[in-house]
């Protein structure tokens, strides 16, 4: 019998991770107060939230009182997604213009489906720009059809695919760029993608993608 060498978060036990960059190095493409507000207080906020959440749970489990099932499953969702993307979308970035060029695999995926990394940033800025309100542009592996997919999260968890894992999110709320961008979403999610792109984790992450065994 295969034991699965697993190591969960505890329940209730997420934390936040540490930004691997200082405050100010995403300057000037994202600002100082900007990025430390998102990342302290919003991101924090979503920790927290689903830790609450989690214990909730623990909590109805126990008493066999299911009454607060739908509130809680939907603090699930939605604090559980915010956690996982913002956690993608630190790492994804570096200081402007240090990231280098798509890999190799993150190249040669993109081609095969896209045709072009170029029509693959006018589809992705396209999406992140048209999103309604509160979301996420994400570029996802999907295992089930072995390809890239370009899919809109509406906040945190909407509109997305069963089992696509995320490789590169931009996140489209507007605690991401309004104190330096006011309503101009377009011109930050230009230069997010122009200039702060780690196309080095991009690469890592889609090589662990690509190795999930699923069917379907």
């Amino acid at each position: 019998m295969q034991v699965l060498n697993l190591k969960p978060v505890p329940l209730g036990g997420h934390i936040l991770p540490e930004l691997p960059y200082a405050y100010n190095a995403l300057e000037p493409v994202i600002d100082e107060r900007t990025l430390c507000l998102h990342h302290d207080k919003h991101h924090k906020k979503y920790v927290d939230e689903l830790n609450k959440a989690e214990i909730a749970a623990e909590k109805m489990r126990e008493s066999k009182d299911y009454d607060a099932i739908n509130l809680i499953e939907r603090e699930l969702a939605y604090n559980g997604s915010g956690h996982i993307l913002h956690s993608i979308y630190w790492t994804i970035m570096t200081s402007p213009d240090t990231g280098g060029t798509p890999g190799q695999i993150t190249s040669a995926l993109i081609s095969s489906y896209f045709g072009s990394i170029d029509a693959c940033k006018a589809q992705f800025i396209s999406a992140a720009s048209s999103i309604f309100g509160s979301g996420w542009a994400i570029l996802a592996y999907n295992p089930y059809f072995k390809r890239l997919e370009i899919l809109q999260a509406s906040n945190h968890e909407n509109l997305t695919q069963w089992g696509v894992i995320p490789i590169l999110v931009c996140d489209v709320w507007e605690h991401a760029y309004y104190l330096k961008y006011q309503n101009n979403r377009a011109d930050y999610i230009n230069a997010w993608w122009q200039h702060l792109i780690n196309w080095a984790e991009v690469e890592r992450r889609l090589i662990y993608a690509v190795q999930a065994r699923v069917e379907l």
